[in-house]
């Protein structure tokens, strides 16, 4: 059978991989699969894959079933499940076969995630208790009565989070539940954010749990500590731990020491510093960074529309306490990598490739390292490294995709650096049109990534190969502001968008146009989020992009700096504060530019979008019809969010690609 191009539908053809949990014996892995049902709605269950390639499905419906985690003697797993409406709970499943038991009967609210204790005897979870004035029962109740919907009331600055939505003063605690009896009763809340990162103690005695000590952690500098609290509830603080942000908090097998991705300083928000990794006595003291002599930084972003994209990083402990095994994100690769912990300095990289490969666990005995591994040709699928065996790559044990892949024309993408200014040189990919045939010439579009401080790099991107399906050349890159280059490279633009990014994105755009495979007069430019902002900058700076698209975008750094989710912190990442000193903030917003536009431009947000608020898209569509450029604006409901691209409703996500499509059939063929 011929093989034909890629679209937007195959969408729902695509089986979603993730968390790789490999069982203590190392026999076989555990992860969740997602799909698109026929009625548009998206399914996950728990399966498992042996070292043979055997799968085999463990739950089954609509519930929504995922997070699961092996017990340590891996006779059961534990895993969250949305079966019974309307709130979550954490069920058990023995591997030996059975229904799975309902352990949790927590009332309406959010679980964020759990760990078993390592003598399997209770389990340490987080968890939200929804507002009595916004539950099911409380909705119900007002509609039968004809009552109007409540305001919200709200006294802290932290009420909301995109994909999270409006939990106003409700916070996560950390509670403590008796696997035999379900037993739960709520052991900690310290975090004025409610947000923490935790750890069981080789005994099963203790948690390890890192959050902000600071009272208004939204307006002062980072502070991230560590308390151990035993099983009633004392805790207390480990002295001799620096300010500065932590994550991924590990307790080692032997008791001794945690260890953590963080750094020193305390005017980082958006983490352009490298996040490296540390160990502190768990008796505190002074940390140690055992990887001080590597670039790397362990929390890297490398960005994708088929692959969650985690900018948390990995720690994963050897059994005998001697390695720790991290995620390497490096010239849009992402690697396993570990460190000896007696010989700090560096981090030696197992595996190596034009690939990314997610970091899961370790078997017990340290041998075997569950993961998940995609490239720029491959969906992401279920893997394992062997110490023993692999080499540069893990196995690859599943194969959901491969019948897909097989019946499409995919592009390959070429890598190619460019000298830009200041000695930099910069990461850029080209992917020719599906059917290219030389001397002739094509429409090309230049995507820009989102974060700023991420990377594009080696993973399956839907959206561009739909793009190099309908002719058009596509262009990507990692401009200065990128992670995976050094953190110079990443603190380029440290507060000072739209001039070191810029200059690298003018180099690639003027490769683009003397390339013998490329229409000089037919470039389009877009991009989302940070990519939707430089995309506005391009065309506030320059005339030769026949035509843009701004997903997402920031366009006022003055009114974005309070109505993000994230709200900026005077004198921090941006100098000067939104409320009075603005000169930095508009100089540095595309918007002050636009009376030089005339680029036509697709507008794309979400109007439930709490990162970059809607209101930035509309001011750019009112500016763009000011200025009577030619512009269309497509807002998608309440219901979705910033990540819509990634991961919404695949009916959504297919229309925002024909929207695509057509904006480029339009201007650009």
């Amino acid at each position: 059978m011929p093989k034909r191009p890629i679209t937007p539908e195959d969408l729902l053809r695509f089986h979603h991989v993730t968390d790789p949990q490999i069982s203590p014996d190392g026999s076989r892995i555990l992860f969740t699969k997602k799909h698109t049902n026929e009625k548009n709605k998206n399914i996950s269950n728990l399966y498992t894959v042996d070292l043979d390639g055997k799968v085999q499905q463990w739950t089954q419906g609509e519930g929504g079933d995922g997070h699961g985690r092996w017990s340590y003697d891996g006779k059961t797993i534990a895993f969250i499940s949305g079966r019974e409406k309307p709130c979550p709970q954490i069920f058990l499943m023995s591997t030996g076969g059975g229904e799975a038991r309902k352990l949790t009967g927590l009332p309406e609210g959010s679980i964020g995630g759990f760990k078993w204790s390592p003598n399997g005897k209770k389990i340490a979870f987080t968890f939200r208790e929804q507002h009595p004035d916004w539950t099911e029962k409380a909705k119900k109740e007002r509609e039968e009565r004809g009552l109007s919907t409540p305001p919200r009331e709200i006294d802290s600055i932290w009420y909301r989070f995109d994909g999270d939505g409006y939990f106003c003063d409700q916070r996560f605690a950390v509670y403590i539940v008796d696997v035999a009896t379900g037993e739960t009763k709520k052991l900690y809340e310290g975090s004025p954010l409610g947000l923490y990162d935790y750890d069981w103690s080789p005994k099963s005695d203790e948690l390890a749990i890192c959050h902000t000590a600071n009272k208004r952690p939204m307006f002062e500098s980072d502070n991230d500590q560590i308390w151990r609290v035993d099983l009633d509830g004392q805790a207390w603080q480990l002295e001799g731990l620096p300010k500065g942000p932590k994550q991924g908090i590990r307790w080692s097998p032997d008791g001794k020491h945690f260890a953590y991705l963080g750094h020193v300083d305390e005017l980082d928000p958006w983490g352009v510093r490298n996040n490296r990794l540390w160990t502190v006595s768990a008796g505190g003291g002074k940390p140690k960074c055992l990887t001080l002599d590597d670039d790397y930084c362990l929390a890297v972003g490398t960005m994708s529309d088929t692959r969650e994209t985690s900018y948390s990083g990995s720690v994963e402990w050897s059994p005998d306490s001697k390695a720790i095994y991290v995620g390497v994100g490096w010239h849009g690769e992402a690697q396993i990598g570990f460190v000896e912990v007696h010989k700090p300095g560096s981090v030696h990289l197992l595996t190596k490739g034009h690939h990314a490969v997610t970091l899961g666990n370790l078997s017990k005995n340290g041998e075997k390292i569950a993961s998940a591994y995609c490239d720029s040709l491959r969906l992401n699928e279920i893997a394992v490294y062997d110490l023993d065996k692999s080499k540069n790559s893990p196995q690859i044990l599943t194969h959901f995709n491969k019948e897909l892949l097989s019946e499409l024309k995919i592009s390959e993408p070429e890598e190619i650096w460019l000298d830009s200014t200041d000695g930099v040189r910069v990461q850029a990919w080209v992917m020719k049109p599906i059917g290219f045939l030389g001397p002739k010439r094509y429409p090309a579009v230049l995507e820009i990534h989102g974060g700023p401080h991420g990377q594009y790099g080696w993973t399956f991107f839907h959206e561009f190969q739909v793009l190099a399906a309908a002719g058009y050349v596509v262009v990507y890159s990692n401009p200065r502001g990128s992670k995976g280059y050094g953190e110079e490279f990443t603190a380029a633009i440290r507060g000072d968008w739209g001039n070191k990014d810029w200059q690298d994105i003018e180099t690639i755009m003027r490769w683009m146009q003397h390339q013998p495979f490329i229409h000089p007069g037919q470039l389009g430019v877009m991009g989302g989020s940070y990519g939707g902002y430089m995309t506005n900058w391009a065309i506030s700076h320059t005339n030769d992009f026949k035509a843009a698209i701004t997903d997402r975008c920031v366009s006022n750094l003055i009114s974005m700096s309070g109505s993000s989710d994230f709200v900026s912190r005077e004198d921090s990442y941006w100098k000067g504060v939104f409320f009075g000193d603005i000169e930095t903030l508009w100089k540095g917003s595309p918007l002050a530019y636009f009376k030089n536009v005339k680029t036509p431009t697709l507008i794309i947000h979400s109007e439930g979008d709490l990162r970059c608020n809607i209101e930035q898209s509309e001011q750019v569509f009112a500016a763009l019809h000011h200025q009577q450029v030619e512009t269309r604006f497509v807002r998608y409901p309440q219901s979705t969010f910033h990540g819509m691209s990634r991961s919404g409703p695949a009916d959504l996500r297919i229309h925002r690609l024909h929207e695509i499509l057509k904006w480029w059939e339009k201007f650009l063929k």
